[in-house]
């Protein structure tokens, strides 16, 4: 499920930066996904693949990275976690749906938004704040050369497949990432 958006595929530079730049990328996406005028179901496959490349990339490397040098809590690092497989979660429903213009794919869309805005909202507030003021030029560095290296390996290994994301998913669940109190409120 590659597609002909662009994602970016650096191979160097600050860990931070990086980030920051797939943040924007997310935001961009966003935008694209909104409009119904754009090609929303490209959009969905591309903004799926950045999204697992990027949280498998940080959960790999940045937030393990991170904690050793007391740069951010285990606390911080397991609620990124958590907010990574929210978004993953809000994604398959977006991608789930047949069509993309329909009133229940605009809602999937506002729920992945909301879901995306907030962690990239707390990750830059918690973690990459701390991150710029803890950790040195020269790890941020080959910090970020990490961080590419899973990122691109992800996007050249199709992680934005729907069948991927739907085992993301379970073993998001499996492993308790995955608040379900929506659920038992409903039993």
């Amino acid at each position: 499920m590659s597609t002909p958006i662009d994602l970016g595929r650096p191979v160097s530079g600050n860990v931070i930066d990086l980030i920051l730049d797939d943040h924007r990328r997310f935001e961009a996406l966003m935008r694209d996904l909104r409009d119904s005028t754009s090609d929303r179901d490209g959009v969905r496959k591309a903004l799926a693949a950045l999204h697992v490349a990027h949280a498998e990339a940080e959960e790999k490397h940045v937030y393990p990275q991170l904690r050793r040098k007391d740069a951010i809590t285990e606390h911080e690092a397991e609620h990124g976690e958590e907010e990574h497989a929210e978004g993953h979660e809000a994604m398959l429903k977006v991608l789930e749906l047949k069509g993309t213009d329909t009133q229940a794919f605009d809602d999937a869309v506002e729920e992945l938004a909301t879901a995306l805005n907030h962690h990239l909202t707390e990750e830059e507030l918690t973690i990459l704040n701390p991150a710029r003021e803890e950790i040195s030029e020269e790890v941020l560095v080959r910090l970020g050369e990490a961080f590419l290296t899973e990122r691109n390996s992800q996007l050249d290994a199709d992680c934005g497949d729907i069948d991927n994301i739907r085992r993301i998913v379970a073993a998001a669940e499996r492993e308790g990432l995955l608040d379900d109190d929506d659920e038992d409120s409903e039993d």
